[in-house]
C-alpha cells in the first residue's frame, strides 16, 4: 500500500475527502485508509459511509484500527483518540 493511498480526514466539508476516497480507487488503489483524530472521527466515518454506499458500490470496510495519541500541546500532553478506517475493492 502506497503512502498516497491515505486520506486524513480534518475540519473541511465531508465530500471534499469523499472526492479523495473516489479518485484515489478510480487511479487504481486497491486499499485507502480514512484516518481522523478527535472531533474528526465522526466525519471520517461519514466518509467512509458516503464513499461506500452512493459512489463505490464493490468497496467494503476492511478493517477498523482505534488508538489513543498523545499530543504535546501549549497547555502540556493531552491524549487524542483517533481512528484509521481501510477501504478495500
Amino acid at each position: 500500500m502506497a503512502e498516497d493511498d491515505v486520506v486524513f480526514v480534518g475540519s473541511k466539508p465531508v465530500m471534499n475527502y469523499v472526492l479523495a476516497v473516489v479518485t484515489q480507487f478510480n487511479s487504481g488503489a486497491k486499499e485507502v485508509k480514512v484516518m481522523a483524530r478527535g472531533r474528526a472521527i465522526s466525519r471520517a466515518v461519514d466518509v467512509a459511509e458516503v464513499s461506500r454506499s452512493r459512489f463505490l458500490g464493490d468497496v467494503h470496510v476492511k478493517d477498523i484500527q482505534i488508538s489513543t495519541e498523545t499530543l504535546n500541546t501549549d497547555r502540556g500532553e493531552t491524549n487524542v483518540s483517533a481512528i484509521e478506517i481501510t477501504l478495500s475493492k
